[in-house]
Order: structure tokens, then C-alpha cells, then sequence
């Protein structure tokens, strides 16, 4: 037997499925009235979640040992090629020092209080140590590492060497004593692919360069006069967000 759905005391079906279709209709005209442009937006981009930028000069968060370490890993992460530079210039390190010096070096948006237990590859680390410790922790662990197996730093290797040992941190096949080799290279990795190819208000993508070899236009504010135009080189120079902030 099926149950008939319940409605309020004094209140008939059919004054439900009235409200309900004027909600829906209310809806459909905001949302109407929200994506229809009718001259300059309304709004300023990022007003209420600007980036965080930083024009200081120098290193925010790391050392001087621990950016040339950096430097040198983003480096052999994104090799200089005739496509584009590598990654120390093209400033994935200055971005990843910006990260950590912000509130992704903290994690303080997100929840840290435990209880913290092994994760699957899907829920992704679950470790109680926030990025400023991951980054501090495993530069030593990997100096520490190549001290004791070849007696240099990091830096000191040949890049050929400094790839050997990359390549098996990233495959499992290095362990520190004290720290996760796997993980902290992930990390590296990931933070050096965000600032090869994230907006340069945040410190790397240096002079576009990543948008620049993908032909990428940047964060310009309205396609839709060129969403039919396919195949077609639109010989667009990338804008940033800083450019649009320094328009308004």
C-alpha cells in the first residue's frame, strides 16, 4: 500500500503545488536576471574572497637552504625546454613559498582536529601535520637522506642524479627514517604543477609563461561573443587578475 504524502494541518494540496510552482518560477526569473549582462558587471572580481598577495621581496616562509633546495626540485620537475622555462623561473618556488606563508600553509579552512587515521588513495593524506611542517620536515628528511648516502645535498647532485632520486621517491622506493619520502614528493608536485600553471598574481606562472605556450587568454571576464568561433586563432595576449583589479 502506498502512503500518501503528508501536508500541513489546514493546508490543502493544492495550495502546496501552487507555492511550489511559483518557487520554481521565482527561481528560473533570478537565475535569468543573474546571467544577463547588460553592460559592466555589477560586482567587482574577488570582492569578497580576494587573493592573497604579497609584494614583499625575498622569501616569506622558506629558508635560504630550503628555497635552494625548492628551486632545484621544481627545476627537474619542469625542466627547461625550447617550449618554455623551467620551473625556478618561471617562479613555482616564490609560489609555493606564498602558499605556505598563507593560509594553505596552515590549513586553517580546513578541519585538523583528529582523529586521524590512515585514509584511502581517495580521501587523499590524512596526516595531522599542516604544509608549513610537511615542507619543513621533508626537506630536511630528504638533505638528511643524501647526506647519509652520498655525503652532499640535495643541490649538490648531478640533475641526472637529482632525477634518480625523484623518480624513486615518487615510485615508493626511497624512505626516509623519519618522514615520508612518497608523500612529500606528491606534494612538491603538485604545488610546483598549481604554480607553473596558476594565475601570476600568486607568484609563479612568471610573465604568463605557461598561458603563453598554451595559448591560453587568461582570466578575461566574458566569451561569449567567441564561443561559435572554432578553429580559430583569436590572437589573444593573456590577461591576469591583476590586470583586471588595476581596471576597476
Amino acid at each position: 500500500m502506498r502512503k500518501r504524502a503528508k501536508t500541513l494541518p489546514g493546508v490543502t494540496r493544492r495550495q502546496v503545488l501552487t507555492w511550489s510552482t511559483l518557487g520554481v518560477a521565482a527561481t528560473v526569473s533570478q537565475v535569468a536576471d543573474a546571467v544577463s549582462l547588460k553592460g559592466s558587471p555589477g560586482w567587482t572580481p574577488f570582492s569578497d574572497n580576494p587573493p592573497e598577495t604579497y609584494p614583499q621581496q625575498g622569501w616569506l616562509f622558506f629558508t635560504d637552504a630550503e628555497a635552494k633546495t625548492i628551486e632545484a626540485i621544481v627545476d627537474r620537475l619542469i625542466p627547461a625546454d625550447d617550449l618554455s622555462v623551467g620551473g625556478k623561473e618561471a617562479g613555482c618556488a616564490v609560489f609555493i613559498d606564498r602558499q605556505l606563508h598563507g593560509s594553505y600553509g596552515t590549513f586553517e579552512r580546513l578541519y585538523m582536529q583528529g582523529p586521524f587515521q590512515q585514509g584511502t588513495t581517495e580521501q587523499g593524506d590524512q596526516s595531522p601535520l599542516v604544509p608549513r611542517q610537511r615542507y619543513r620536515q621533508g626537506i630536511a628528511a630528504l638533505n638528511r637522506y643524501v647526506q647519509q648516502t652520498s655525503n652532499k645535498n640535495f643541490t649538490d647532485l648531478t640533475p641526472q642524479q637529482q632525477d634518480e632520486l625523484l623518480q624513486a621517491m615518487e615510485a615508493g622506493k626511497v624512505h626516509f627514517s623519519d618522514f615520508d619520502a612518497q608523500s612529500f614528493f606528491l606534494e612538491v608536485l603538485n604545488n610546483t604543477m598549481e604554480g607553473f600553471f596558476a594565475d601570476p598574481v600568486y607568484g609563479g606562472n612568471r610573465e604568463m609563461v605557461s598561458w603563453k605556450m598554451l595559448g591560453f587568454p587568461g582570466a578575461r571576464y566574458d566569451y561569449r561573443d567567441y564561443i561559435e568561433r572554432h578553429n580559430e586563432n583569436l590572437h589573444f595576449e593573456p590577461i591576469s587578475i591583476a590586470q583586471w583589479k588595476a581596471k576597476d
